[in-house]
């Protein structure tokens, strides 16, 4: 479907649950156009329904794709393309904790493919909608990437990124958390003078299904829930940052709750960044 020139479109990847459907809820709110992504036909559409039940009149749409597959990335982003002739905010918000070592369909470690590479490939590919958007647009467009606190005290090694040898649940979401900060840095630095924005989150220690995977991993996380913000305060940083009228003081930064916070000194490291976009671009086929 073609766009109107006023209507805004903000898509959401893992908006079948969590912070992903408070989010995609909050944008709908706003008047925005959300698409809502998700692994899960019926997950997705009940997700849809939950927006459309709270928020009647609401602009929303589902799309489906497996994270865990580049190809599902590559046909999302196709799909989104032929829908919409303009995009105002893509947020990346789709997240998995894996209690054990899983290879991706691509043969990478699952954990650093679904939360890094899918979302490096994603905005990759609409990137050029979401500039040609901006140059149109009173508004910057934003790219939004919820990343988390888990990243401080975590090393990434570019030679075994895809496969590491020590794998631990706890370094695999770490390190794939570091990723999302060092690869919105990245992109900051090549999208400054385009008219976008980008910045990465922490939301908080949040009760969501994240590591509902079963086993002590799950027992452990049951145990904590009511400790946890709930889905829908864990969402705000994201709204907040696909919402402030002026976000150019958060651009390339690390948000935690509407403030800018010092990440993990391995974060901070500006050739690592570039060093870890050249090979993402090379392990995702770009």
């Amino acid at each position: 479907m073609a766009s109107s020139a006023a209507e805004r479109i903000g898509i959401v990847t893992g908006a079948s649950s969590g912070i992903g459907l408070y989010t995609a809820l909050g944008l709908a709110r706003t008047g925005m156009r959300v698409v809502m992504v998700g692994r899960d036909r019926d997950r997705t559409e009940a997700a849809r329904r939950f927006v459309s039940d709270r928020m009647r009149g609401a602009q929303v749409e589902t799309a489906l794709a497996d994270f865990a597959s580049l190809a599902e990335v590559r046909r999302l982003a196709a799909e989104i393309l032929a829908a919409h002739d303009r995009l105002d905010l893509l947020v990346n918000n789709a997240g998995l904790f894996s209690p054990k070592f899983q290879r991706s369909a691509n043969g990478y470690e699952l954990t650093f493919a679904v939360n890094h590479l899918a979302p490096f490939l994603l905005t990759n590919l609409l990137i050029e909608r979401l500039k040609a958007t901006a140059a149109e647009s009173s508004g910057p467009a934003r790219i939004v990437t919820v990343a988390s606190r888990a990243h401080r005290g975590n090393r990434i090694d570019l030679a075994t990124i895809a496969g590491p040898q020590d794998w631990t649940m706890l370094k695999a979401y770490g390190r794939s958390k570091l990723c999302n900060i060092l690869f919105t840095r990245e992109l900051a630095a090549r999208l400054r003078g385009s008219g976008m924005f980008a910045a990465s989150l922490h939301p908080g220690v949040v009760a969501t299904g994240l590591a509902q995977r079963g086993g002590l991993v799950e027992l452990g996380w049951r145990l904590m829930k009511p400790f946890m913000v709930s889905p829908e305060k864990g969402a705000e940083t994201s709204l907040f940052l696909a919402t402030v009228p002026d976000p150019a003081p958060f651009h390339g930064g690390y948000v935690v709750g509407r403030a800018l916070e010092r990440p993990d000194p391995a974060a901070l490291d500006d050739e690592l960044a570039r060093r870890l976009w050249d090979e993402s671009a090379r392990l995702v086929g770009l």
